[in-house]
């Protein structure tokens, strides 16, 4: 009985990705880090979305989308495809988001390593772990922060103090407001003078 021939190892091919929210901005610095790293991530292989903000998710986001198109579209049994990026809030602007993106990857036998992170895959029952406790983390900071928003908010208000926008006109104003309106001035030539809304005006005029 012959000995079960083993399936030749893969090569390791990497993907790089990078984001910068301004189009003054460079993603050099990004790559140069991944590469001081030891990622050698081929030129060809590097992708930025640039201008793009944080807030919009990753599959939305003109670059990223087609890079996980690429990829798709390379994928052959000679290879494992590894995406890395220099920092997590590259992949999404969200844990929801990120944990998203990193299905859509998972689906298509994408490893996703984060330098900032150890270069700990995160498709892996490591990475994935290491996520949700990331996000609770966060979620615990949040809670902390609003906790400290309203009970800052409710010694200003104890204080005295008034919650919400500051008014665009004072008492004193409103009141010659009105007086103008009662001499047949217009909403619109007031509104200009004031350099308020004609709907802040009609407002003050609806309010006594």
């Amino acid at each position: 009985m012959t000995k079960k021939q083993e399936a030749p190892a893969q090569t390791v091919r990497l993907w790089g990705y990078g984001r910068v929210s301004t189009s003054d901005q460079t993603a050099e610095n990004q790559r140069h880090e991944l590469k001081t790293a030891g990622y050698d991530i081929k030129p060809s292989r590097w992708v930025v979305d640039e201008g793009v903000s944080g807030s919009v998710p990753a599959m939305q986001r003109p670059a990223f989308a087609k890079l996980v198109n690429r990829i798709s579209e390379a994928l052959d049994e000679d290879h494992k495809e590894v995406l890395v990026v220099s920092k997590l809030d590259r992949l999404g602007r969200d844990a929801i988001d990120v944990m998203t993106t990193l299905d859509a990857l998972k689906k298509v036998g994408v490893s996703v390593r984060v330098h900032a992170l150890d270069g700990t895959d995160l498709n892996s029952s490591a990475g994935r772990f290491m996520l949700q406790m990331l996000a609770a983390v966060a979620e615990l900071e949040r809670n902390i922060i609003r906790e400290r928003t309203a009970v800052a908010q409710a010694r200003y208000v104890a204080e005295g103090g008034k919650l919400g926008r500051k008014p665009k006109t004072t008492e004193k104003d409103r009141v010659v407001i009105r007086e103008r309106l009662a001499a047949d001035d217009t909403v619109t030539q007031v509104a200009k003078d004031y350099k308020v809304s004609r709907a802040t005006i009609i407002s003050i005029r609806d309010s006594v």
